[in-house]
């Protein structure tokens, strides 16, 4: 499919009361350039289903499950629908879903502006039709958390992420029965599959580098966040789910801990662009990765154009790509369009 050419813009450093780029925030390696994707069927429209492609299976790796099959949908963004199907049942996990989108500017020169209000648009959201076992929230910022308590209430799923996304969801009235504090090293069993939850770190952008709206909210629960600086970065997660020895993980900024990686491999990688203040981010995560068989690039696309529009490079894609094939070149780079499905 052919994708829209988007003009590279600068950075900012993410701090309060200037606006922020994500461009920034990701701290991203400035390249032009934009890669169509391949596989993809025309825009779909909200709760719609592109058509699925297979992946190839590279030798020596294990298929994902036997008489069933897992399918990775983006969900733009860091969102990801992750659907184990096996003896007639289908349990889905969530990461990161963010389907509201609402405007903030953030790939404008100006950056996005702090003091933008945090909405949660419930009659989309409900129009994608989501369903879920678990959630996994990675951080907090404003587009990773916004959605998941509404989520979280129509769907029933266990939401994981830190004390402060916790509390940040309980400021917005997540069900508090549903949500559990988990800190990095736990490994949880589900109905045919793991999760596992891996200490993580944010990317650290700006002319003195550092995480934008970082923070904390241990202990008490705050007021409900009204703009998006009130949503913080609340410490940073990993996930990794396993089905049948097939291992899906994925990083929620372009950062990670190598010690919490430890013992760690991976069958695919949901990997972001950017991290260019982060030494030699990419070959450093694919070697703790031990080379994944597949590299998806995840949190690539402008989020002020809705899913139902093909996605648009912010510009940090040909740069990924270019890293993933010097640092790994048995690992095949796949790239998903806005709610296209992969079948592993």
């Amino acid at each position: 499919m052919q994708m829209r050419r988007r003009t590279a813009v600068p950075g900012r450093d993410g701090t309060r009361p200037r606006p922020v780029s994500r461009r920034g925030v990701l701290g991203a390696t400035l390249a032009g350039g934009l890669a169509a994707t391949g596989g993809a069927t025309g825009a779909g429209a909200a709760g719609g289903r592109r058509e699925e492609r297979p992946a190839e299976q590279r030798s020596g790796r294990p298929r994902p499950s036997a008489g069933g099959a897992v399918r990775l949908r983006w969900l733009g963004n860091n969102g990801w629908e992750i659907r184990i199907e096996r003896d007639g049942h289908t349990r889905t996990v969530l990461i990161d879903p963010w389907l509201t989108r609402f405007r903030t500017g953030t790939y404008t020169p100006e950056g996005a502006d702090p003091d933008t209000p945090v909405t949660v648009d419930k009659p989309l959201i409900d129009r994608h039709g989501l369903r879920a076992d678990q959630i996994l929230v990675t951080h907090g910022h404003y587009d990773h958390l916004p959605d998941v308590p509404h989520l979280a209430a129509t769907t029933g799923a266990t939401v994981l992420g830190t004390e402060s996304h916790v509390n940040m969801m309980r400021a917005m009235g997540a069900p508090e029965e549903q949500l559990s504090v988990v800190s990095g090293g736990e490994l949880l069993q589900c109905d045919g599959y793991t999760v596992q939850v891996l200490p993580s770190l944010h990317s650290m952008v700006g002319e003195h580098p550092r995480v934008p709206f970082p923070g904390t909210r241990p202990a008490e629960v705050p007021p409900r966040p009204r703009v998006i600086s009130d949503l913080v970065e609340g410490g940073t997660l990993a996930y990794r789910v396993t089905v049948n020895g097939f291992s899906i993980v994925n990083f929620g900024g372009s950062n990670f801990s190598e010690a919490g990686l430890a013992g760690v491999r991976a069958d695919l990688v949901l990997m972001q662009p950017g991290g260019s203040a982060i030494h030699a981010l990419v070959p450093r995560m694919l070697r703790a990765l031990d080379h994944p068989a597949y590299v998806v690039p995840t949190h690539w696309d402008d989020i002020d154009h809705p899913l139902d529009e093909p996605a648009r490079d912010w510009g940090g894609l040909d740069s990924l790509r270019r890293a993933v094939r010097e640092a790994s070149p048995g690992s095949r780079f796949l790239v998903l369009d806005h709610l296209e499905t992969l079948t592993l």
